[in-house]
């Protein structure tokens, strides 16, 4: 199938990319100018690039008509870590993201598979289905929310296909290095001891490669509607870092407690995942496994 990615250089789209060409789809890069390259490195010449914004959107019309894609996984967005959840740049992602739509049932793409977020749903639900109602609590969330929205009233009135994959708590190999795991790991390389809340709050973490494989088989199996991208499993963060202290015979260097808690953080969020297994996913990594490959990579 030939498949559109964009944020194709990101975290999560350049395992998305790989996991693509290694099952023998024909696929296109959308990398922003500018953005760095490196996590694509490995992949050289096995796929189309087409260096553009989403915002230049007659450079982006002439990429996708001269591709001519049967899909599009739709990754870009903005994410700075620590700036992501409140900023103004979330109104302009989603403009983006709704021109980009359109710009694509316009050249015939018949399928559309979008990255969505578990902070869309009212998380006092504590273990969330698709079926939970939705109460964002930052900008991040309430814009991802409007895409979905009104990026399925779009794909229905075009009789395309419309997935929505709620990611819940992705980690792995060339992650953003101010996140928690990574930033743990970091530490503890440089024997450094690591300063963190209590950690009872409860997440779903899930192993990058097993979010790509989620949005692969959205894409094989013609998937439409919301799907929780998750293990289904509650972890603690001070489990979490716990495991990493273990796994790196450090774990005198975690120093839980020492933090206070962010207001903000709800304290339990973990994700249902049966309609995505319904399809035949299941994901591949433990969570011991997932952070042997962080640590080990």
């Amino acid at each position: 199938m030939r498949v559109f990615v964009t944020g194709a250089s990101g975290f999560i789209g350049s395992h998305v990319i790989e996991r693509l060409i290694s099952t023998g789809h024909k696929v296109a890069a959308l990398v922003k100018p500018g953005n760095p390259m490196m996590r694509l490195k490995p992949l050289e010449n096995t796929f189309e690039l087409f260096s553009t914004s989403l915002e230049d959107t007659c450079l982006l019309r002439k990429s996708i008509n001269t591709f001519q894609p049967e899909a599009c996984i739709h990754l870009a967005w903005y994410a700075e870590p620590g700036k992501y959840l409140n900023s103004e740049k979330n109104i302009q992602s989603l403009a983006s993201s709704l021109s980009l739509f359109q710009i694509l049932i316009e050249a015939g793409c018949k399928q559309i598979i979008a990255a969505g977020t578990c902070f869309e749903y009212d998380t006092s639900f504590g273990y969330l289905n698709e079926d939970t109602p939705a109460r964002p609590a930052n900008l991040y969330a309430s814009t991802k929310l409007s895409c979905y929205l009104t990026g399925s009233q779009l794909a229905a009135k075009s009789d395309i296909a419309f997935a929505w994959g709620r990611i819940f708590y992705p980690y792995g190999q060339s992650e953003n290095p101010n996140r928690l795991v990574p930033a743990a790991i970091m530490a503890l390389n440089n024997n450094q001891p690591f300063p963190a809340s209590p950690g009872e709050q409860i997440r779903d973490y899930i192993h990058v490669s097993d979010v790509a494989s989620a949005f692969c088989t959205l894409l094989e199996k013609q998937a439409d509607g919301i799907y929780n991208i998750s293990t289904g499993i509650p972890v603690s963060i001070k489990q979490l870092l716990d495991s990493i202290g273990e796994l790196m015979n450090k774990k005198d260097l975690i120093r839980i407690g020492e933090l206070p808690y962010r207001v903000w953080e709800p304290p339990f969020i973990c994700g249902a995942n049966n309609q995505l297994k319904s399809l035949g996913w299941n994901p591949f990594f433990s969570l011991k496994n997932g952070l042997l490959d962080v640590i080990n990579g």
